[in-house]
């Protein structure tokens, strides 16, 4: 066999060793030609009757990350070429045989006559572990790093490849569609205890118990397709099965508001191809799958989610010809709420941290934050308390500025004051070399103005980290007027190296993720205003696909601190920069009632210390007058809170704040958490047409105000019929700060 992607070899047993190893790959991915290659592997090895069995594993550290979501972007685009040529009917013909491939092809593996076994290693995700469901038996190592798991849900997509009509026979219904739901990544133990693998071993002996396995008399034969097969939950249609459906299709609504077709097309595809025999249902899946791929939110998911994420992760915006940063100690001043959660994360990266604070007993306390974090993981089984130990013993808390002199990156996290940071500047400068690039994490300060206050300019820059810092996946690395390239490339190498997503923006006041979140909450602050029920607005912000309601949101962040930015626009730019009700609600909350938000235990939402949180009685009386929910059109009010974030991205990339479309949807989705089913803010416009998006901007214009007024470059590009992905994209007012 003459083989790219696998290497084979026959033991003296009579078993197969398939290994999986793609060249110039850092991990195993399912392409078309490794998909050519694994079809000659199971041809041969099926016809060679001295081959008594097959081990399926990597040579690489893990088994498999799925498919390359690129290759299914070039199927939808050849659907898209021959509908236009051979029409419609023949493209869907094609793409339905197209995207079927990797399930028959499995299907040949599973039905192939031989005992087939997986060994897995490491990371065994979407059609990897596709691969591995459709081997007889599982073997799995217990490696601290092992996952397995169906991830695809997560870019608008649904196991195409068996996963749903196998999980479906491998578990308990109602656990299966939460495993394939979640798309969450699984720990060995979890695996095996749920029953998705056979056997949990040390890694080093995962192949020779899958060979142990074949060589104990393993069955050829999945246990679907033995005469007599009973789905674990029994049947679709029995009392059991009515009680499962009903729920999960509630569920389902409750937690999607039907805005993501492949979550409904999963529990179509385990609704229907449980009633059916294997081969049957593999085709009811691949037919839901050729429809889901199609759908205008896979993809847009798959571009912003897979395509532009990897882009940016892998230094899409690092200025090209700078060398690597060596980044081995960063210093961090301020050891507060923000300070403490980077430290954390740049010690769990393997770096060393020099955190300071004004006095060692502030920074002990910083320090204590990672202590806490680390205990929390120990105890769920996350880490082991060496673990701990050493991530502890990366950090070195100080409250002597001179401490900081062998840095390799300075990121300043102090009180939101200029004088203070500006004092912070000096007294670092004073001691770092010269070449070492200084970052402040400020989330509201222009860093323009910030960095008058350095002697070097040039090497200052902005990482806008959100919180809490270490779950929040975005970073806004910011530059300022003077901001040179070296520290920019130092910058988006950092937040590369702590393994969060980084998008490049231009100066300006909230850059451009607190802009952008900033219209939320203040649409939601006005809809309270007019006598929206606030329970009203809180879960049509849910259905319009915001994972948090814009009053909850506004708790999190601190309605004191809304107030102060308040006031801090109006002194800037004018009396007309913020909306008078808006500050007349922050105003009551604030000074009234004393009400901060989760910091004080009291906002918009009361936090009672045993129990969930609920809204607070007093939201009401807040209001004027007191509209009927029944008269209030529910879908102007998901358009308000879409619109207003999508124009905002809109302005910002018009201003040049924001200069790329990836670096726009990508921070929208996982920085504010913009409806990810759109694809991100500037992908929601392109997905309705910029022309149509005009149109709804002046209708909510006419009926809300001067906020919904499109900005004039989206009006030119709705006028020439243009995108900001097409190839006559807008290109922003300017190319840097």
């Amino acid at each position: 066999m003459k083989l790219a992607n696998f290497t084979v070899e026959t033991d003296a047993d009579g078993i197969a060793l398939v290994s999986w190893d793609q060249p110039e790959r850092s991990m195993n991915v399912i392409t078309p030609d490794m998909m050519a290659d694994l079809a000659t592997v199971i041809d041969t090895l099926a016809a060679d009757a001295a081959v008594k069995g097959i081990v399926v594993t990597s040579a690489k550290s893990d088994f498999s990350a799925g498919a390359d979501l690129t290759m299914l972007q070039g199927v939808r685009a050849e659907y898209r070429r021959r509908a236009e040529a051979d029409g419609q009917e023949a493209a869907l013909a094609f793409f339905f045989e197209e995207t079927r491939k990797l399930s028959l092809l499995y299907r040949k593996l599973e039905t192939c006559g031989k005992p087939v076994a997986a060994a897995i290693r490491g990371l065994c995700l979407g059609g990897g572990f596709e691969l591995a469901l459709a081997c007889h038996h599982r073997v799995l190592s217990d490696d601290a790093s092992s996952r397995v798991g169906l991830p695809e849900i997560k870019v608008g997509l649904f196991p195409g490849g068996g996963g749903t009509q196998r999980v479906a026979r491998l578990l308990a219904t109602p656990d299966a569609l939460q495993f394939l739901f979640r798309g969450e990544q699984i720990k060995p133990a979890m695996a095996k205890t749920m029953g998705l693998v056979h056997a949990v071993v040390a890694g080093d002996q995962v192949v020779q118990a899958a060979k142990d396995w074949i060589k104990g008399g393993g069955k050829a034969v999945a246990p679907w397709d033995v005469k007599g097969f009973k789905a674990p939950s029994g049947k679709v249609f029995s009392p059991v099965g009515m009680q499962i459906f009903p729920a999960a299709n509630a569920i389902y609504r409750r937690e999607t508001y039907d805005n993501y077709p492949a979550a409904k097309a999963i529990l179509a595809s385990v609704y229907e191809g449980l009633q059916l025999p294997m081969d049957l249902a593999l085709k009811v899946e691949s037919r839901y799958f050729a429809k889901i791929l199609r759908s205008k939110e896979a993809a847009a998911m798959i571009r912003s989610l897979f395509v532009s994420m990897g882009e940016l992760n892998k230094g899409a915006r690092r200025p090209v010809g700078v060398p690597a940063s060596e980044l081995k100690t960063i210093g961090i001043v301020g050891a507060g709420f923000m300070g403490a959660g980077i430290a954390y994360v740049t010690a769990e990266a393997g770096m060393n941290v020099v955190l300071l604070d004004r006095d060692l007993e502030a920074a002990e306390k910083g320090k204590a934050y990672s202590d806490n974090l680390m205990a929390g993981r120990i105890k769920k089984g996350r880490a082991k308390p060496e673990a701990k130990e050493a991530l502890l013993a990366r950090i070195r808390t100080t409250a002597d500025y001179a401490d900081l002199k062998d840095c390799d990156l300075i990121i300043e996290a102090v009180f939101e004051d200029p004088k203070i940071k500006a004092d912070v500047i000096a007294s670092t400068e004073a001691v770092i070399a010269p070449q070492v690039v200084f970052a402040s994490n400020t989330s509201t300060l222009p860093i323009t103005g910030l960095a008058r206050a350095s002697s070097r300019p040039d090497q200052f820059v902005g990482i806008h980290f959100f919180s809490p810092v270490e779950k929040m996946l975005l970073v806004e690395i910011i530059k300022g007027k003077k901001t040179g390239d070296k520290a920019l490339a130092a910058a988006l190498d950092y937040v590369r190296a702590i393994k969060k997503t980084p998008i490049v923006v231009n100066d300006a006041r909230g850059f451009y993720a607190n802009r952008c979140v900033g219209a939320y909450i203040r649409e939601g602050h006005l809809m309270l205003m007019e006598g929206v029920p606030p329970a009203m607005i809180e879960t049509v912000a849910k259905m319009a696909g915001m994972p948090v309601g814009p009053l909850s949101l506004n708790d999190e962040v601190a309605i004191d601190l809304g107030l102060k930015i308040a006031r801090a626009t109006k002194a800037e730019l004018g009396e007309d920069a913020v909306d008078p009700e808006q500050e007349k609600l922050l105003v009551a909350m604030v000074e009234t009632h004393g009400r901060l938000g989760r910091k004080n235990g009291k906002g918009f939402y009361d936090y009672p210390e045993n129990g969930p949180k609920r809204l607070w009685p007093g939201v009401a009386d807040l209001q004027r007058e007191k509209l009927d929910a029944d008269a209030i059109d529910v879908e102007m009010l998901k358009q308000r809170f879409l619109v207003a974030q999508a124009l905002e991205a809109a302005r910002s990339f018009e201003e040049g704040i924001v200069t790329d479309a990836r670096e726009a949807d990508v921070g929208s989705i996982i920085g504010f958490g913009f409806a990810p089913f759109t694809g991100g803010t500037l992908s929601y416009i392109d997905g309705m047409g910029a022309k149509a998006f005009v149109e709804l901007c002046k209708k909510l214009e006419k009926a809300c105000g001067a906020r919904f007024k499109p900005n004039r470059q989206l009006v030119k590009m709705a006028k020439a019929g243009g995108s900001y992905y097409g190839a006559e994209a807008p290109a922003p007012t300017r190319e840097a700060a």
